[in-house]
């Protein structure tokens, strides 16, 4: 067996890469990072930092860093001719503002965070293989464009980080539940004189050039430069999901939105990007012998809102916890307090999180509930805590009853 030369390998420098990263080197481990490309590198993103990321991004030291982008207080919702603007709620663990940072230079500052923190980091530098021996993994062959040459990276452990197409995942043996939902998103940028609004805006009657109505939502997230990111999502659970032509349905909406953000081909910065969202963690499995899945590979997206850059910072930082605790007691069993870590966060929302999205697939059910909901600001300031996973701790016991009610709305949905 080939003595390894790191710690820990993380296969991907995205947010969940490099978030674990960087709490292992900060607890003193070797930990080297692969990423495919050179920062700073486009991702297809709506940019939007909500109160949980912020929280990860500040006790990662950033807090000054984000201070010179565009911060926002809430969400303006608009949908049936009403608008309302619902401020971030207050909560004991978490701020009650988020911001807007482009994937561009948000995922450059994190990777400078985990190499300040001791991290080794090779750019384009593509994990194109798993080193295995037996059933444990010992780490990647990496193809280096900067070198030209192909090398072993060899590790204690390995941390699979490579995003929502994880093809080391699935080199690995993961693979996605198609039961569970799968969200699609396109969005672009567009210079716009509304550029720097405190607050970032949903749109929840999208609708298709017919006028029919789609279980999905399009935004506009200022950017604070000069620009605004306008995009959509649709869910799997729309029957006809398949049917959809996503750029025109993008067309569509960048036509419909309010003129005075300005958009149009004209303030078009460019072409728009998209891609498919695996969600409610439906990648595994999460854990083998010696390694973990972490972020958009193991599918840690939130179905209610698309958001998956806080869970991709908190999933990394719940791995390199466990892989911390392999390291310092040499048992690769204290790999398993992951998932369970992860279970106890987050299993009971993201299953309510399914049954809703299995409701909101049927554009009649979508249309009541929004509709509904848009005349009470107290019923779309609790959804608001909701869907962005901001409840406190005293409002539990009724969230597990709202989700009661989710539960059993959902078994009454139409059949498909």
């Amino acid at each position: 067996m080939s003595a390894p030369a790191h710690d820990v390998v993380v296969v991907g420098g995205g947010p969940a890469g490099a978030s674990c990263a960087y709490w292992l080197a900060r607890a003193g481990h070797d930990v080297l990072v692969v990423e495919k490309k050179r920062y700073p590198r486009e991702k297809t993103c709506g940019d939007g930092l909500t109160p949980r990321s912020v929280k990860q991004l500040h006790e990662m030291g950033l807090a000054e860093e984000l201070a010179g982008h565009h911060r926002f207080d809430g969400l303006r919702s608009l949908a049936f001719g009403r608008t309302l603007e619902l401020a971030w709620p207050d909560h004991p663990g978490f701020p009650s503002y988020g911001y807007v940072v482009t994937r561009k230079d948000l995922d450059a500052l994190v990777a400078e965070r985990a190499q300040k923190a001791g991290a080794t980091v090779w750019q384009e530098a593509e994990a194109v293989a798993p080193l295995t021996e037996g059933d444990r993994v010992t780490g990647a062959v990496v193809k280096r464009k900067d070198t030209g040459t192909t090398e072993e990276a060899r590790a204690r452990y390995v941390v699979v980080a490579d995003g929502a197409n994880s093809r080391f995942g699935r080199a690995l043996g993961t693979s996605r539940d198609r039961a569970y939902p799968l969200g699609m998103a396109i969005r672009g940028y567009y210079t716009s004189p509304r550029h720097d609004e405190p607050w970032i805006e949903s749109h929840l009657d999208l609708r298709d050039r017919s006028g029919h109505n789609l279980p999905g939502y399009g935004w506009i997230f200022p950017v604070g430069d000069g620009r605004i990111n306008v995009g959509i999502g649709l869910l799997s659970t729309f029957k006809k999901w398949k049917e959809v032509n996503t750029s025109h349905l993008m067309a569509s909406f960048a036509e419909t939105a309010p003129a005075s953000w300005g958009i149009g081909p004209q303030t078009s910065c460019g072409a728009p990007t998209g891609g498919k969202l695996p969600m409610a963690f439906s990648v595994s499995p999460s854990t083998g012998p010696t390694h973990l899945v972490i972020g958009d590979a193991s599918g840690a997206i939130n179905p209610f809102n698309g958001e998956g850059i806080c869970y991709a910072y908190e999933t990394g930082r719940m791995a390199a916890g466990a892989v911390g605790s392999a390291l310092e007691s040499g048992e690769a069993s204290a790999l398993e307090a992951y998932p369970r870590q992860v279970a106890a966060e987050y299993e009971l929302y993201f299953k309510v999180a399914r049954a809703f999205v299995k409701i909101i697939g049927h554009p009649q059910l979508m249309r009541a509930l929004v509709s509904t909901g848009m005349r009470s600001r107290t019923l779309m300031e609790w959804i608001l805590r909701i869907m962005a996973n901001l409840l406190r701790p005293d409002e539990l016991g009724p969230a597990e009853a709202a989700y009661k009610a989710v539960a059993a709305i959902a078994r009454l949905a139409p059949a498909r």
